[in-house]
């Protein structure tokens, strides 16, 4: 928006916006800062709009935050990125308040500005901008310095980074926690920019100074940091620097830093290699699993599967194996839970006979646990084991465990075991599907729960995809057609609803035989909410059928339904008639 298109809009007012009592002026004027910037010109833009925005105290939150978001993409409206330093002094003000998500955003916007400066621009302003945050008395600044070092550093001469480590060496033994905290977050990102050499020396000096944090906060972003330097170091020093921190890591009398060991262990094998990880982190790796806390069990438990692709089958049957057959047991229902998202896929990596010998057992054992989600887990992922040991020894052990399911009192398990039918249809085969999982399909059309019944009609028009009209012709149609005679008309409507989704992949013929007399059938029924569906299926079933039996079938019966006494009969079958009339006319 020029100053053409908006002659009359001054910038005096959005100013004076600024400094208006109303929180909603104040932040509307912010959100307009690239209209003004626009309608002001460059120069005017850095003479008198940035200048006016470092002076300006504002004390909401919320309007410090929108400025520091709207200047961290300024860098056009001051002309350009040889005018970028001119945007720093607002920012470096922001990065000292005191709310974290303000500093944070400004942080953001200055290394986004940071990136785009030049270098001479870079060691003139930046750099200088780092060091007085860093050397700021009030906490705030500090920390907000430790995200800046890795824009800096790069284009630094060599005094000056020598310069900055000691700065940031500083700032891991600050006085503050909040400051080491930060120092420990973006010690990864500044490492990545440090030269080999010293890499080894100063930044894992500080490294060492944080992993001995008295506060297990720092402590447990130590641990983050393990990953991240890992991966810049050679293998070697990796082994000597950071496995045994690690080790020391998951044996921390702080629970939350061996739960962040658990998280991030598989990061921390990539980063060590696989000899170290199968000599020092499988005993590290299994102490987490039998940790005292369970929050710590979890999140080694939902690695499992992760850590023995790493390893050889021996080494998991050996070690891992005994820990997951106590978790599959264990006294809190999340650390089964858990454990059975992640157990399936431990199968391909065990190969057939452990999984028959060692893993089917456990999975049985999960698959009838008390607690609804851990059975859940482990019947989603049921074709990873389906590939490992084929399907007839799958479907011998689970098929108990899957009719016990589907009858679960729990109609969320229900509803989860309806959803995986299709799938355990395409991999147990049409003649397996027939004998034991038939019978259940129907079922669930009459159950009491209507999320289930709704899904059960979803599952019959699946299986009659999956196996093809003529199978469902034989098998399901005449069943889910018999049930239309139910006295109760919840049930009755649950057919109708499956009559609607089975026609369109019937195909015209079936749906004009079979489907469609029943259909006209129920119009006739007593109760309005059968009737008005009754309009619904009918409109549903106008683009399947030939036009013939739209004229001679469809039509008459929505006529007599428009006439019912019913208000909301008449509505549906006016509708209908109107697809009918469209449908004519195309």
């Amino acid at each position: 928006m020029s100053m053409i298109e908006e002659p009359l809009y001054p910038i005096a007012v959005l100013i004076d916006e600024l400094k208006n009592e109303d929180i909603q002026l104040r932040l509307n004027s912010i959100r307009r800062l690239s209209t003004i910037a626009r309608a002001l010109g460059e120069e005017r833009t850095r003479k008198e709009l940035i200048p006016f925005l470092s002076e300006n105290n504002d004390d909401d939150d919320e309007v410090l935050l929108a400025m520091a978001e709207e200047l961290g993409v300024f860098i056009p409206y001051v002309g350009g990125v040889e005018y970028a330093n001119v945007l720093l002094p607002p920012l470096e003000t922001l990065c000292t308040v005191e709310e974290t998500c303000v500093r944070d955003k400004a942080v953001e916007s200055l290394c986004r500005i940071g990136a785009q400066m030049r270098e001479q621009d870079l060691v003139e302003y930046f750099i200088p901008l780092v060091k007085r945050l860093a050397a700021g008395e009030w906490f705030t600044a500090r920390v907000s310095s430790c995200g800046l070092f890795h824009i800096a550093y790069p284009s630094a001469p060599e005094a000056l980074k020598t310069e900055l480590r000691a700065i940031y060496s500083q700032l891991c033994q600050d006085d503050m926690p909040m400051v080491r905290r930060s120092a420990a977050t973006n010690l990864g990102k500044f490492a990545a920019t440090v030269e080999a050499p010293h890499l080894k020396v100063d930044i894992m000096s500080m490294f060492d100074d944080l992993t001995q944090d008295d506060q297990d906060s720092v402590r447990l972003l130590a641990v983050e940091g393990c990953a991240a330097l890992g991966k810049l170091l050679e293998p070697q020093d990796c082994v000597a620097h950071i496995l045994p921190v690690i080790v020391n890591f998951s044996q921390d009398k702080s629970w939350r830093v061996r739960y962040m060991v658990a998280n991030q262990l598989y990061e921390l094998c990539e980063a060590v290699g696989p000899e170290p990880t199968r000599s020092e982190l499988v005993p590290a790796y299994v102490r987490l699993l039998r940790d005292n806390e369970a929050e710590v069990r979890i999140a080694a438990a939902g690695k499992v599967t992760k850590f023995c692709r790493i390893l050889n089958p021996e080494l998991a049957i050996q070690h891992i194996l005994p820990c997951v057959k106590e978790l599959s047991t264990d006294s809190s229902q999340h650390v089964r839970s858990a454990l059975a998202s992640v157990i399936m896929g431990m199968a391909p990596v065990l190969g057939k006979d452990a999984t028959i010998e060692q893993l089917l057992p456990i999975f049985l054992s999960l698959l009838k646990d008390e607690f609804p989600d851990v059975r859940l887990n482990i019947i989603s992922k049921l074709d990873q084991v389906n590939q490992v040991i084929g399907i007839d020894l799958l479907s011998q052990s689970l098929l108990p465990a899957i009719v016990e399911l589907a009858e679960d009192r729990h109609w969320r398990v229900r509803l989860a075991i309806i959803e995986y039918i299709p799938l355990l249809a395409s991999q147990l085969g049409v003649g397996f599907f027939d004998d034991k999982l038939g019978a259940l399909c129907m079922q669930w059309l009459k159950d009491k729960v209507y999320s289930i019944r709704d899904a059960a009609a979803n599952n019959v028009k699946r299986l009659a995809e999956e196996f093809g009209p003529d199978w469902a012709m034989q098998h399901i149609v005449p069943q889910v057609l018999d049930m239309i005679n139910n006295p109760h008309y919840l049930y009755r409507m649950t057919i109708l609803h499956a009559i609607s989704l089975l026609a369109p992949v019937m195909g015209s013929d079936i749906t004009c035989s079979k489907l469609l007399p029943v259909v006209i059938n129920a119009s006739k029924d007593r109760v309005p909410n059968i009737k008005f569906n009754v309009a619904k299926v009918l409109q549903s079933l106008i683009p399947i059928v030939d036009q013939s039996v739209v004229e001679k079938t469809i039509r008459p019966c929505l006529v007599e339904l428009s006439e019912d006494p019913d208000v909301d009969v008449r509505f549906f079958a006016t509708r209908a008639l109107e697809s009918c009339n469209q449908v004519m006319m195309s």
